[in-house]
């Protein structure tokens, strides 16, 4: 169930990231999930053999009670899910089932909402049901639930930087986990979170190998792909999440991109009343560059006093906006997203994207440099759109009107508007660095949003050749990770290890950590 967390971004492996590498524990989470033939394909064949165990700890599944109210939870109507627990919960007060899914409907209020005035009291129900749950029988059930619950409880404390109790209940969570797989080996729910966390620790880069070794975690990404392809080929109550997880990390990190669009569509579809698909849609579309298909989403999301509200949404329709060049629009959606939001994360980002709003749409200059100050207010820059957004207030560069209208432009879809933008580019002798190495790489992933690969490829070839080798931009890695990928997909391996590996030799730059860390895993595939 941890998919309910970890499918927003708000609570994102990225800024998850830096507390996992400052302490080796919080590599358990994940960005997003969903899927549906993701478990066919090239290294993710479920080759594992599930040993035979008696069929009733393979079929063990939720009371129907907790089950309706997990579909309620899954549709982030937080209300009604507890409400049709309350009563299981008062008969049975140890029974894993209602105990588990009431731990969700707790775990993503708090993680959603990062509301600090909730953490003590979500937090001590979490404990209180580890301690119910200690005085059920074993069971698979019982057991996943407790493993999940202290993960639940490890990624809730390292949220509001409680390092080390998160760190310790991450581990345990983790360890607990491997133990259910062992003992029942067909549950297919274990096999589906334990295939989250193994992916996640697997992908970390070979620096922090030691820490993982120090700290017993041991795990590779292959073994994390085929539990979760296992998972996501049985029934069960968890299989949906089960195929959520295993798309979104063949879309995101395997360049699949066509498997999560049609996972996302199929499911907001069939649920219309979903919030969860409907947000799920709309990000697919985003991070896929269709800027009016999320719009679409977005709008026809499900309302209503039932649904957890979700202030992030606002945050991304900005965007959305911004790239469409409605910086009215825009603005107006970011307003809304830090009045209601009660986190610290993606403050900077959207005081950026306010700033950019009203640069682009030509507000008086009191207005513009009102938000580029907001940019530096207190708050963490775990997330990297923060860290862009602080890292653009320190550097104190203009930024040039043109290219950062093509990259919008481009971010939403609109390659052709894009390079019609570029076209009023004229590099001077006062034109900056930066600007010099930027504009090829946005003329070459405008024509790679169109399909002409070759004149992408030579974009992106002039963005680190302009660049040189130390640059420190996120272009010219950028380009050769992108470079790395269309070798790739012509069956060209030696030159896509080449250009992936080329990606990881690049100093530090904005977005380093996720390039890296997709530049690994697209090595690890071309073993």
């Amino acid at each position: 169930m941890a998919i309910l967390a970890t499918v927003f971004r708000e609570v994102p492996r990225r800024w998850l990231a830096p507390a996992a590498r400052r302490w080796g524990v919080a590599l358990l989470c994940l960005t997003g999930a969903v899927g549906t033939s993701a478990f066919s394909g090239p290294g993710i064949a479920p080759v594992v053999r599930v040993a035979k165990q008696p069929a009733a700890a393979a079929a063990e599944q939720l009371t129907p009670g907790s089950r309706r109210a997990y579909e309620e939870v899954f549709k982030l109507r937080l209300g009604p899910a507890r409400e049709l627990l309350r009563q299981e919960l008062a008969s049975t007060p140890a029974a894993p089932a209602p105990l588990l899914v009431a731990n969700c409907a707790d775990f993503v209020e708090l993680l959603i909402s990062q509301d600090a005035s909730r953490y003590n009291a979500l937090v001590a129900a979490q404990e209180a049901r580890l301690t119910a749950l200690d005085r059920a029988p074993a069971s698979a059930l019982r057991d996943y639930a407790r493993a999940e619950i202290t993960l639940h409880l490890g990624l809730s404390q390292l949220l509001f930087k409680r390092l080390v109790a998160g760190g310790f209940h991450l581990r345990s969570g983790f360890h607990q986990m491997q133990g259910v797989v062992q003992r029942y080996p067909a549950f297919a729910p274990a096999r589906k979170t334990l295939g989250v966390c193994e992916f996640a620790v697997g992908s970390l880069p070979e620096g922090y190998h030691w820490l993982l070794r120090l700290l017993g975690l041991t795990a590779s990404v292959e073994n994390g792909l085929q539990n979760l392809a296992i998972a996501a080929a049985q029934p069960s109550d968890f299989h949906t999440e089960s195929l959520i997880y295993l798309t979104m990390i063949r879309e995101s990190y395997y360049k699949k991109p066509e498997e999560g669009l049609r996972l996302a569509e199929r499911l907001a579809a069939q649920q219309p009343n979903n919030l969860l698909f409907a947000y799920l849609l709309m990000s697919v579309n985003k991070r896929q560059h269709r800027g009016e298909a999320a719009l679409a989403a977005y709008r026809a999301r499900p309302t209503g006093p039932g649904y957890l509200a979700v202030p992030y949404l606002h945050h991304m329709a900005a965007d959305l906006l911004l790239y469409q060049g409605d910086y009215g629009a825009s603005e107006r959606e970011n307003l809304t997203f830090l009045r209601e939001f009660k986190g610290q994360h993606y403050r900077k980002d959207a005081a950026f994207k306010l700033y950019l709003a009203a640069w682009l749409g030509g507000q008086p200059t009191s207005a513009v440099a009102r938000y580029r100050r907001q940019i530096n207010q207190p708050g963490p820059t775990d997330v990297e759109e923060d860290n862009y957004a602080q890292h653009f207030y320190h550097q104190a560069q203009a930024l040039h009107p043109v290219l950062t209208r093509a990259r919008l432009q481009i971010d939403g879809g609109y390659n052709r508007q894009a390079l019609a933008t570029l076209r009023g580019f004229r590099a001077t002798p006062t034109t900056l660095w930066r600007d010099r190495i930027e504009e090829p790489y946005r003329r070459a992933r405008a024509y790679q949003g169109l399909g002409r690969l070759d004149s992408a490829w030579f974009y992106f070839e002039r963005t680190q050749t302009v660049a040189g080798p130390k640059a420190p931009y996120y272009f010219a890695p950028q380009a050769a990770l992108q470079q790395g990928y269309l070798a790739q997909q012509a069956g060209n391996k030696p030159k896509a290890r080449e250009c992936f590996s080329k990606a990881l030799k690049y100093p530090w730059h904005e977005y380093k950590n996720s390039t890296d860390a997709k530049a690994n895993l697209a090595l690890r595939e071309l073993r």
